[in-house]
């Protein structure tokens, strides 16, 4: 991995913070490098305004080694909604996946982070992690978490690699499964979203339907709407 920048970065960090810049950050990347372009606004009492204080200045994380093929998680979102809809996987709201899990054995599977899931969930919910922190040291993941951490961000997560596998050893493929995380996502189109919009249990419930399984669903609105409402919740901390 190599990590390359104009002799302007290196007191970037001390003018960022004698200055009062507020840092905003323009992005752009081929399959195995980030270029980030940084841009700058100063706050004063007459207004904003705006400093390019590194003048162009770009810094380039590049792995020695390219990055790995696309996975079927990261397949466009265009193709996974046409998939999910031939599939015929339905959104179901909240109360109803209670009824259905309370009533029918329907499982609620919540592909939010580990810690997450911990945190609140519904009762009898599985948790698979569909993201993951990254684990590995080859020097596309090393350059992974430069870029990450030049942003601020020390837990950077990349896809599961073993979450069909982890979820196999669960569930049966006839499993009657209800797909949750965060936000929930849809799959119903409206004006300002005509596909939709993907989301952590969508990609999750394609990829459950990629690998045989036949009665997936997809919980509309997510646990914040679950939460909102009040509806049966455990910890584990």
């Amino acid at each position: 991995m190599a990590v390359c920048a104009s002799s302007s970065s290196l007191s970037l960090q001390t003018h960022l913070h004698s200055s009062l810049l507020v840092p905003s950050f323009e992005v752009a990347h081929d399959h195995n490098s980030w270029w980030v372009r940084l841009r700058s606004q100063k706050q004063s009492g007459q207004g904003v305004h705006t400093q390019n204080i590194t003048k162009g200045m770009k810094l380039k994380v590049q792995s020695a080694a390219t990055k790995p093929a696309k996975s079927p998680a990261e397949e466009d979102w265009k193709i996974k909604r046409e998939v999910l809809l031939q599939k015929r996987v339905r959104s179901v709201e909240v109360k109803e996946a209670l009824r259905l899990q309370k009533e029918n054995n329907f499982v609620l599977l919540d592909v939010r982070p580990e810690a997450e899931f911990k945190e609140a969930h519904p009762p009898d919910a599985i948790n698979v992690q569909l993201y993951r922190l990254i684990k590995e040291w080859t020097a596309w993941d090393i350059a992974r978490r430069a870029a990450f951490a030049f942003f601020g961000i020390f837990s950077g997560t990349e896809e599961n690699p073993e979450f069909i596998q982890n979820v196999e050893a669960k569930l049966d493929k006839d499993a009657k499964i209800i797909v949750a995380c965060t936000s929930g996502g849809t799959l119903r189109p409206s004006q300002s979203l005509p596909e939709g919009q993907q989301s952590r249990s969508l990609i999750a419930a394609y990829l459950l339907v990629l690998n045989g399984y036949t009665n997936v669903f997809h919980l509309e609105g997510g646990l914040y709407t679950w939460f909102k409402e009040e509806l049966p919740t455990v910890s584990e901390e």
